[in-house]
């Protein structure tokens, strides 16, 4: 089922053209032209992302995203700001907004932020595993113990981070972007290198057959898929 966006934009070419980007994207796209519309709308409405901007007829977008946040919706918001509106940036994250695009913004960059918030706002909603069992495997993600034929093994705090979010995406195919951003947070000096090493490390420790893994695939060009 396609993400359900809400554009609140008071331009009307900008409109048409993200309307036309994000539906080409597979979204399904909604929008409003003023604050008290896009209120309305976000606060009665299910979505999955508001694209929020700052300066808008009838009431700014700051206070738009103000009054939802009081209201206690949580549903992601983008804000769309003017370079030199770094004030309103700041403000915005404040009070709750998720992240921010400067105008003009490039599409590509656009769309990789939508991603990312869609991709968190999934993972946050996912019930989290305590523990799980695969094969001679035993995992217990509460305590940290993992054993396999009921011998203990030692896994590193990032390899018990990257196996639950394998097995948390059982079945799906997990980028090497989204674990870049999910369990190493795009800390300095981390690229998808890092993400195979620990992949290897965690089929040595687990797997029977390393080099033929049963559990911990790979998919060549993209990443990952755990399968039970």
């Amino acid at each position: 089922m396609s993400a359900r966006i809400l554009l609140v934009e008071d331009e009307p070419g900008l409109v048409l053209t993200l309307s036309d980007l994000l539906t080409v994207e597979g979204y399904e796209v909604e929008s409003a032209t003023d604050g008290p519309t896009g209120l309305a709308r976000a606060a009665s409405e299910p979505f999955d992302l508001i694209v929020l901007d700052v300066m808008l007829p009838g009431k700014s977008g700051m206070d738009v995203l103000r009054e939802l946040r009081r209201q206690g919706r949580d549903t992601p918001v983008l804000m769309l700001t003017a370079k030199t509106q770094l004030v309103d940036r700041v403000v915005g994250l404040k009070i709750g907004a998720d992240d921010y695009v400067t105008k003009p913004f490039e599409a590509p960059e656009l769309l990789a932020r939508i991603e990312a918030l869609l991709r968190r706002a999934k993972r946050e909603k996912l019930a989290p595993v305590g523990s799980f069992e695969f094969g001679n495997i035993q995992v217990n993600f509460e305590n940290g113990h993992v054993k396999k034929s009921g011998v203990p093994v030692s896994l590193a705090g990032k390899e018990l981070e990257l196996l639950r979010y394998l097995i948390d995406h059982r079945g799906s195919v997990v980028s090497r972007d989204e674990l870049l951003e999910a369990v190493w947070e795009y800390q300095p000096g981390v690229s998808s290198r890092t993400i195979d090493v620990h992949v290897a490390w965690l089929r040595q420790k687990l797997e029977d057959t390393p080099q033929s893994p049963k559990h911990i695939h790979t998919v060549r060009g993209v990443g990952y898929r755990f399968s039970e």
